[in-house]
């Protein structure tokens, strides 16, 4: 159920997402598998759900990928998709086509996608030739790390990404890969196509 990622022993792959062992966080994320494995996706929802719905987010501040400074607080006003993610990371791989097509139709209604890498030293360099093949229509931020993830309510797994509305209020999360119905469900409903039931606050795509 859980590996190691060979290339960086830091990193554990839960299903299909990628849970982080950092120096602070080895104890705790082996603890996790004590007494029984599957309590992993169980622990990383509860952590997230610490987090109140209509909670502002922090005010995350990176890099962009020419070096200069970048703050969640410039996207008042717009809705935000807020993506976690590395090059690395399959599952972040296989959705960013669906963020490339949610910039595309959304932009002009007020949408912003904006990628958070959580690429280290060692593998930043692969960030530009990742954007030029996939494309990518949005900016990309470098330099987060898994306690960025933890300030957010999003466990401590790639990919992860957070929903803002246009007061910066952190309204729904998706913990593990995207599908195109939880992308474009949340974006419609802050779009104001607020047509019957809400989605779901917290969706658990964990080990899917």
């Amino acid at each position: 159920f859980l590996s190691s990622r060979e290339s960086n022993p830091g990193v554990y792959c839960f299903g299909r997402a990628w849970g982080f062992n950092t120096p602070q966080g080895r104890e705790r994320t082996m603890s996790f598998l004590q007494p029984q494995r599957g309590l992993v996706p169980a622990l990383l929802l509860a952590a997230s759900l610490a987090m109140p719905g209509d909670a502002p987010a922090p005010d995350l501040s990176l890099p962009d990928m020419d070096g200069g400074p970048q703050s969640l607080s410039q996207y008042r006003g717009k809705i935000v998709v807020l993506n976690f993610w590395a090059t690395w990371c399959e599952p972040c791989r296989d959705e960013m086509p669906m963020l490339v097509e949610a910039q595309k139709l959304y932009a002009e209604r007020g949408l912003a996608v904006i990628g958070a890498s959580l690429d280290d030293a060692g593998t930043q360099s692969k960030i530009a030739p990742f954007i030029r093949k996939r494309k990518i229509n949005f900016p990309i931020w470098v330099g987060a790390t898994p306690e960025d993830l933890r300030k957010f309510g999003l466990g401590e797994a790639l990919p992860a990404t957070a929903f803002l509305d246009r007061d910066g209020r952190i309204v729904a999360r998706v913990l593990g890969q995207l599908r195109w119905r939880d992308l474009t469900e949340r974006i419609e409903w802050l779009l104001g196509n607020q047509q019957g039931e809400p989605p779901q606050p917290l969706v658990n795509n964990l080990g899917h």
